[in-house]
């Protein structure tokens, strides 16, 4: 491969413009093939496809149509640069060339008139903006005014009129031309003056003034004087003479130049200095290189300018960014540790104040099995094989062995290795190091200095780096394979301060120390501050003072204590090392506490030995010399006697007089004096000195406290003092006091007997003793306590605990733990448990998580909910009480479950109404604020197309009217809250009735009076659920004899929502008493939902499809029963609630004899029932009715009737009602029909009507079997002959009165 020349022809220059002229930046590059040229505007790429008026011309220029420049707006002013590309070889970039755009025309200054003496000179000033100069002229009379060395313009645009003459008088004026209209100033006339009578004197008009000029430029120095005789410059002074106006300056024309004025009375001397710049220019340009991979090179590049350039490096037209492996050295470029995308067109750019440059090379990196041409001189790698003649064919030498860093440094390594084992003398290899560092994979290459050297020194690492090492050994057919990869680290290098020699300590006082240091000999850059550490000698307690100076005096130190010093100096890396400690005592002290523990002990009559304790150690502040003792009688107050005594911590004071009470005190001594005294405590002498002639009495008490390996034992001396003690002897072991004694001094009171074995009981003796021998022993047991783990003291419980609902079913616990520290930071390993729950249902149990953060995301939670949180800390094994609770409620969410139990029923009397009643969807999720009922006739028709009743959200029934007859609906409902509509109900059918005309009870009994007649119940399928705590049936009796009329009080239900009053039947609720008896008895088990609405039916007679099962019994005797009402007061609940289920159960007169028993297999819950014609099966019809829920009680007083019956078929029970409170039992009883199935008339279990309002269980009452059918028979033919037709006449009138009074008072 060769290299291929790319250079620019030509390069862009700075050009200086006027607004809408037409601009041409020239730019040619060469290369084959052709360059593509683009431009650069400013560093970003212009894109001339769609410019209109920048344009590129086919030589590469770019050409600029009607420049733009306005005050706000200079889209083309600015810096251009030419960028030539050849693919798959590079990119070079042209010098930057700027654009000037001349602003607006204005005048700085403007000429103004003047007059001027023949032959002196004149000024006329037009100045302008410097990019305007150029455009500037001068007329005079409104003429073009030619220039020349007498007549000429500053580089400002000033006009210079020297040695003027009769014609140069005139109207002077400036003119700009920058495109357009050009601009005048003012005019200004000139008036030449004849020559004055007298002298004047030379002054200057216009001194030289410094100027910067670049090489190739031209300078003017003006020097303008007036005066006469007319003024003639001397000569411009330098090293030598000069004229005014110097053209292409060179770096040679700098320096400072003087002008002398002379007239011949008098000389005035004016100076400046020019400054001469340069732009840059390459002294060395890049040169094109050869390279293998892994190799270093450098392009060199040497620029001069002034001022003194900057350099900066391209690859291919982008900026090189230094780095590890690109470094820019004194304008050189290091590439290292070659890698093949390193190929390419390198430009070396210097730039400065006036003008920039660019000089560019080309990198070719050659396959390793290529020899380079010449080694470049360029190449930073030593001594290299790569330029040798290319290899011949044979064996490659294997990998070298045992590499390893035989010395790291900070920043370089040092390699050995062992020749390979193919090679085992090695004499003719050479080696090539490989190294990179660690994750880079860029290699750099270092090959040994000659043949058979096995060791290399890597320079030039960076401090506390890992890099990876490989060896390569080479012979005359090549390089062979390469050693395992070595990583090594480098060692950190220290920056950082040494110590500060010279730390010197000493005390100036008892409480405080005075630090001195010198500066760190080697400080690695500017020390910034010292910080002195110093600690209690003895305690782990360092603090520290940051100190600016070499000294530092620490005050409030303890007194006559010890204290180390140390001294770390900090720099802009941080803190250096350390000085060793030095250690300083404070200044001793008087002492500042009293003695301790000061008693006495009267020896006999004439003396008393005093003992106490030293001072706290803190309070002695100084090594303790003596004691100070002074006593005195205490009966009055006597001279005190003084007594100095040694270290020793007793003294016996002897010569007292005998029974004398006297008082003591102590005080310490130190080299600095006396510390406070104890206070005066006393004793008295004995009258008499003490017995030793027999043994000492019994200790007066002895008492004994149980530790786990320990027995504290303490007790009290005999009671009679008049015998010496000297000591006293305590015995203890297991079971036995006699296997340990131990002696104490006879002023002990208490000793602590340890290595004890837990939980083993010891027998304890105690004996007081004197030189006679042992007094009388007293004994004592104890039991070592077990050997337990005590428990750990609890944790603080968190506080602060907070809940923040953030959706339907998330709520974030945050807490605060006042057990960290202040930043509550969590260091060690400790954890939260975080508890909640809701309170519905109750028992609702806790659900749990922990985390070790002071905040827990609790999600999966139910909507519109309330929630308790509590949080407890655990660490190790302590644990804290739960924290007081935190209470939130999650968001409401659409209903996601539809409206339950959804029935529709006929509104009695009107077959063209139904009602429909519903219960709330289980799943609310927040306040139900309104229902949709959808209703069609076409179950599959779209759900656009249903008709749509709303109703509000605290009713669950709705009546709809005007519906066809004969008709299947369909029904759905859809419940609504805050947050949107929830799922639809499943479609409910429901036909409308046909129309016939109802059964009403008047039918229903003449029904019964005929003997083939029964009343039919059509569609009973829909079934209800109820709530069994409101049942409670209404005191309300019809009989067939009194036929007495009992209501009870109604008052308005203040609750809305409709209750559920099920009358449970189950087979427990039937219980045949004769086994003879038929046992196959019809039992169903209705439930019955009544709901409160101010548009419901309110009779009776249109509670449809709802209704309890009526008792029928007959008998063919008039009865004679007995009714009476009493008030149960254990109903305390004032307003209690009855609906479907708590109707009264009735009797009636059978008017006419029955051939065919009823059967009680009724269809529950009839939608309509219709007189059945008389050739349909006989049946015995059951009347239910569906109560409404505006039946409620007052609740004072609800009377129960007791009913005496005359015949066993007369009376039956009613069920009875739970008090408010009680849980109702779904196995009570409840009013079944009396089933006649083929002649048979069986019996019925009922509840007793005496237990109604009781909370104790009700009790059965049995019910006697019905006579055969025969007997029967016979009675019901009783009957029709006791009842003429004139009798059924008036009781059915009374009956249909009654039946008008029951609708009045249920519609109440």
């Amino acid at each position: 491969r060769t290299f291929t020349p790319f250079y620019f022809l030509v390069e862009p220059v700075d050009t200086l413009s006027v607004r809408g002229a037409f601009i041409i930046l020239n730019c040619s590059a060469y290369c084959e093939p052709s360059p593509k040229i683009e431009w650069k505007k400013d560093g970003t790429f212009l894109n001339l496809v769609s410019d209109d008026r920048r344009q590129l011309l086919p030589d590469g220029s770019l050409l600029i149509n009607g420049v733009v420049h306005s005050k706000h707006n200079k889209p083309d002013e600015g810096y251009y640069q030419c960028v030539a590309t050849v693919e798959s070889l590079g990119t070079i970039v042209s010098r930057t060339a700027k654009l000037t755009v001349a602003g607006l025309p204005r005048f700085t200054s403007q000429p103004e008139s003047t007059s001027v003496y023949r032959g002196n000179s004149v000024i006329l000033n037009c100045e302008v903006n410097a990019d305007l100069v150029p455009f500037v002229r001068w007329e005079q009379d409104r003429q073009p005014l030619f220039l020349d060395d007498r007549v000429f313009t500053l580089p400002s645009g000033t006009l210079i009129i020297s040695n003027v003459t009769d014609g140069d008088g005139g109207l002077y004026r400036c003119v700009i031309e920058s495109g357009g209209s050009p601009k005048y100033s003012d005019e200004a006339e000139l008036k030449v003056l004849p020559d004055p009578e007298v002298p004047l004197n030379l002054v200057f008009l216009r001194q030289p003034s410094p100027l910067t000029k670049v090489t190739g430029q031209s300078a003017v120095f003006p020097c303008v004087t007036a005066g006469f005789p007319t003024p003639v410059i001397s000569k411009w002074k330098l090293t030598f003479p000069l004229p005014k106006l110097i053209s292409d300056i060179t770096e040679d024309d700098a320096g400072t130049y003087a002008c002398i004025v002379y007239n011949g009375n008098e000389t005035i001397e004016a100076q400046a200095d020019l400054t001469v710049q340069a732009p840059p220019e390459f002294l060395k340009q890049p040169a094109n290189i050869y390279a293998h991979e892994s190799m270093d090179i450098v392009f060199e590049c040497e620029v001069t300018g002034k001022p003194t350039p900057t350099v900066k490096w391209n690859k291919n037209g982008d900026m090189v960014i230094p780095s590890d492996y690109f470094k820019i050295v004194e304008h050189n470029l290091q590439v290292l540790g070659l890698v093949k995308s390193d190929e390419g067109f390198y430009q070396c750019i210097a730039e400065n104040d006036v003008g920039n440059a660019q000089a560019g090379a080309q990198l070719i990196i050659l396959e390793h099995d290529v020899a380079i041409p010449t080694l470049p001189p360029t190449s930073l790698t030593s001594a290299t094989t790569d330029h040798l003649a290319p290899a011949t064919t044979g064996p490659l030498p294997s990998a070298p062995r045992d590499v390893v860093a035989s010395l790291v440094s900070t920043r370089f390594i040092k390699l050995t290795w062992r020749t390979p084992a193919s090679d085992p003398h090695g004499d003719n290899l050479t080696y090539t190091v490989f190294y990179t560092k660690e994750g880079i994979n860029r290699e750099r290459v270092e090959n040994t200095n000659r043949p058979g050297e096995m060791q290399v020194t890597i320079q030039n690492l960076m401090p506390e780096t890992v890099y990876v090492f490989r060896v390569v050994a080479q012979n005359k057919h090549g390089p062979g394979e390469s050693s395992v990869p070595l990583k090594v680290a480098t060692q950190p290098e220290v920056q950082l301060p040494g110590p500060a020699p010279n730390i010197r300590a000493y005390a100036n006082s008892p409480t405080s120390i005075t630090v001195t240091w010198d500066t760190p000999l080697s400080g690695n850059g500017e020390i910034q501050n010292y910080k002195l550490y110093y600690m209690e000698k003895g305690t782990d307690n360092e603090q520290d003072v940051d100190v600016g100076g070499h000294s530092y005096t620490i005050n409030g130190l303890k007194k006559y204590t010890e204290y180390s010093f140390r001294v770390v100096a900090y720099n802009k890396h941080g803190p250096g090392v350390s000085t060793q400690d030095v250690v300083v005592q404070t200044l001793s002290d008087v002492p500042s506490a009293a003695p301790q523990n000061l008693s006495l002990e009267v020896r006999n009559s004439k003396s008393i030995m005093i003992h106490w304790q030293p001072p706290p150690a803190g309070t002695q502040n100084g090594q303790i010399t003596g004691y100070k003792i002074r006593y005195r009688k205490a009966s009055r107050k006597s001279e005190v006697t003084e007594s100095i005594g040694g270290t020793q911590l007793f003294q016996l004071i002897e010569g007292l007089e005998r029974g004398t009470e006297y008082s003591f005190r102590v005080s310490a001594l130190t080299s600095n004096g006396t510390g406070p005294a104890t206070d005066w405590i006393s004793a008295e002498t004995f009258e008499s000195d003490l017995d030793e002639t027999r043994v000492p009495e019994v200790p007066s008490s002895l008492h004994v406290r149980p530790l786990v390996t320990s027995i504290v034992v303490s007790w009290t001396p005999p009671e009679n003092q008049n015998i010496v003690v000297r000591g006293y002897a305590i015995g203890y072991g297991i079971g036995s006091p006699h296997a340990q004694t131990i002696k104490v001094d006879y002023k002990q009171r208490y000793y602590t007997i340890e290595n004890l074995d837990p939980s083993s009981h010891y027998v304890i003796t105690l004996k007081a003793f004197n030189n006679v021998g042992e007094g009388i022993p007293l004994y004592e047991s104890a039991v070592t306590r077990p050997h337990t783990v005590p428990d750990p003291s609890p944790m603080m419980p968190p506080v602060g605990v907070q809940a923040s609902i953030l959706s339907h079913d998330t709520i974030r616990i945050t807490w605060a733990d006042n057990s960290l520290p202040k930043n509550q930071k969590i260091t060690d390993a400790r954890y939260y448990t975080v508890r909640w729950k809701t309170n519905i249902p109750a028992n609702t149990k806790y659900k749990t998580a922990n985390t070790t953060t002071l905040s827990y995301l609790v999600t999966s939670l139910k909507p519109n909910t309330l929630y308790e949180f509590s949080v407890m800390v655990t660490k190790g094994r302590r644990s804290s009480t739960w924290s007081m609770t935190a209470h939130g409620t999650t968001f409401e969410l659409v209903p996601t479950s539809p409206p339950k139990d959804v029935t529709v029923v006929s509104k009695e009397g009107k077959p063209r109404t139904i009602i429909v009643n519903w219960q709330p969807p289980s799943e609310a999720n927040g306040k139900i604020t309104g229902y949709i009922i959808y209703y069609s006739t076409d179950v599959n028709a779209e759900i656009h197309d249903w008709v749509i009743e709303p109703v509000v959200g605290n009713r669950l029934t709705h009546q709809i009217q005007e519906l066809t007859l004969d008709t299947p609906y369909y029904f759905k409902i859809q419940a609504r809250n805050s947050k949107g509509m929830g799922p639809m109900s499943e479609a409910v059918q429901f036909r409308t009735p046909k129309g016939k005309v109802s059964c009403t009870m008047f039918h229903l009994f003449s029904c019964f009076a005929r003997k083939r007649a029964a009343c039919k119940s059509v569609n009973g399928s829909h079934k209800y659920k109820g709530n069994s705590k409101d049942v409670k049936p209404p005191d309300l009796w019809i009989h067939h004899e009194r036929l007495e009329l009992k209501p009870i009080d109604k008052s308005p239900d203040p609750n809305p929502i409709m209750t559920d009053t099920p009358i449970p039947r189950n087979s427990q609720d039937i219980t045949p008493v004769d086994n003879s008896m038929d046992s196959n008895i019809h039992q169903r088990r209705n439930s019955y939902r009544g709901h409160e609405s101010e548009d419901s039916m309110s009779t009776l007679a249109g509670r449809r499809g709802m209704r309890p099962k009526m008792m029928m019994p007959f008998d063919s005797q008039p009865p004679q029963p007995v009714i009476s009402a009493h008030p149960i007061h254990s109903l305390d609940n004032p307003h209690h609630h009855f609906h479907s289920g708590s109707l009264p159960h009735f009797y009636f007169p059978v008017v006419e004899s029955v051939r065919n028993t009823p059967s009680t297999d009724t269809m529950p819950a009839s939608s309509s029932q219709t007189c059945c014609a008389d050739h349909q099966d006989p049946e015995s019809a059951t009347a239910s009715y569906l109560a409404n829920a505006q039946e409620e009680d007052s609740g004072q007083s609800l009377p129960t009737a007791h009913v005496r019956p005359s015949h066993p078929l007369k009376s039956f029970a009613v069920p009875a009602v739970p008090p408010t409170g009680s849980t109702y039992d779904p196995a009570l009883p409840s009013t079944p029909l009396l089933t006649q199935q083929g002649e048979r008339v069986h019996s019925v279990k009922t509840a007793s009507i005496g237990t109604l309002g009781r909370t104790r269980p009700p009790m059965p009452v049995v019910v006697p079997s019905a006579p055969d059918v025969q007997e029967t028979t016979r009675m019901l033919e009783d009957s029709e002959s006791n009842y003429e037709p004139d009798e059924l006449t008036k009781e059915m009138a009374h009956l249909e009165g009654l039946m008008k009074d029951l609708n009045a008072i249920t519609t109440a």
